[in-house]
């Protein structure tokens, strides 16, 4: 064996998925850049590229097996139907053989300078997942229309707010993953909610999950013409938002919401005690004894203001049931992570026993 088979061997490979959609017009223009850059890494890694062709109906697969054919580290698995981003994913990670797994928009819409960022940071920390981030301090976005944007932001807010990491994007693609890891984890979205599913995962299974300031550039979408998010998408993706923010800590909006429906119950009762209050002493040439006296007072309270026990009633046991529904769904929470954990564990163990 000579030298140069010794110092290939010790290059760690990273594998590149890159899913595919009809992507004719910029396929071969942009893989031509992302080697451009690559070359200039080649003596720290060895690569793999992964063009995953979701079902497109344009000239996409044809044109990504004719680049197969050109590069000897490219491979092309093609799905015969599109079945959307987030299986496409899935079928990259499972035919990854990578020490790392960076995923990447086909767009360059952060530019292939981000691998070696993602690849630092994941050196530096230990991480399990590196996430370009454009949200955090230090990021940047250009020629994102502002819409877009603005709910894109509001999304990710929510979805820190409400799961308390200090992550700033949880929805973003462009990712880099520890091999052993993205290859254990079990995902089942099908759709761009993969990538708030993969980080909510990782944080049961207390991975390591850093990000880096990243820029993303829609400049080059708008060249084209093609900005891919509709108003329908942005609106979808708002709902998907809040059902992803509920899945971190479920039994928070339960309580929240318990706790302010309690609080209003809780005004109505006690405005129906201080009335009851003051209503007591006219009950004196009425009544006697307290019991009689307190019984005529609350009738009184009640001929005026009925609707206040109703109310007040009501919202108290509303309020109990929603609380209790928070602790059932902190049970459930907690079966469902020690449940994950066991499975990856198996599921790991069962891959390496292949291996063997």
């Amino acid at each position: 064996m000579n030298s140069t088979d010794n110092n290939t061997q010790s290059k760690l490979l990273v594998s590149i998925i890159i899913p595919a959609f009809n992507e004719e017009a910029i396929i071969e223009t942009n893989i031509a850049l992302l080697y451009d850059y690559l070359e200039g890494l080649s003596h720290l890694y060895q690569w793999e590229i992964l063009i995953i062709n979701d079902g497109s109906s344009d000239k996409t697969p044809q044109l990504a097996d004719a680049l197969a054919e050109k590069h000897h580290d490219l491979r092309v698995i093609h799905h015969v139907t599109n079945r959307n981003l987030g299986t496409a994913m899935r079928t990259g990670f499972q035919n990854t053989k990578g020490d790392y797994v960076i995923v990447l928009d086909i767009d360059l819409s952060y530019a292939p300078e981000h691998i070696g960022r993602l690849l630092d940071k994941a050196h530096e920390c230990d991480a399990d997942m590196v996430i370009a981030s454009p949200y955090m301090k230090g990021g940047k976005n250009t020629a994102v229309p502002r819409l877009r944007l603005a709910l894109s932001k509001t999304v990710n807010y929510m979805m820190r707010k409400a799961s308390g990491l200090n992550i700033y994007t949880f929805t973003g693609m462009v990712r880099a993953y520890k091999g052993d890891f993205i290859r254990s984890v079990n995902t089942k979205s099908s759709t761009f909610d993969i990538m708030s599913e993969l980080v909510f995962k990782a944080y049961i299974l207390r991975a390591r999950v850093v990000e880096i300031p990243a820029h993303l550039d829609w400049s080059a979408q708008r060249e084209l013409g093609k900005v891919r998010t509709s108003g329908v998408r942005i609106v979808k993706g708002i709902f998907n938002g809040l059902v992803n923010s509920f899945i971190f800590r479920p039994y928070l909006f339960f309580w929240l919401l318990g706790l302010s429906i309690f609080l209003i119950s809780l005004y109505i009762i006690i405005w129906i005690f201080v009335n009851t209050y003051l209503q007591y002493p006219m009950t004196a040439e009425l009544a006697q004894g307290f019991e009689n006296r307190f019984s005529l007072a609350v009738s009184e309270v009640y001929r005026q203001r009925p609707y206040s026990f109703v109310v007040g009633g009501v919202s108290l046991i509303v309020s109990i049931q929603i609380m209790g529904m928070g602790f059932l769904s902190l049970q459930k929470k907690r079966y469902f992570d020690e449940l994950f954990h066991l499975n990856t564990s198996i599921l790991k163990n069962s891959k390496n026993n292949l291996k063997t």
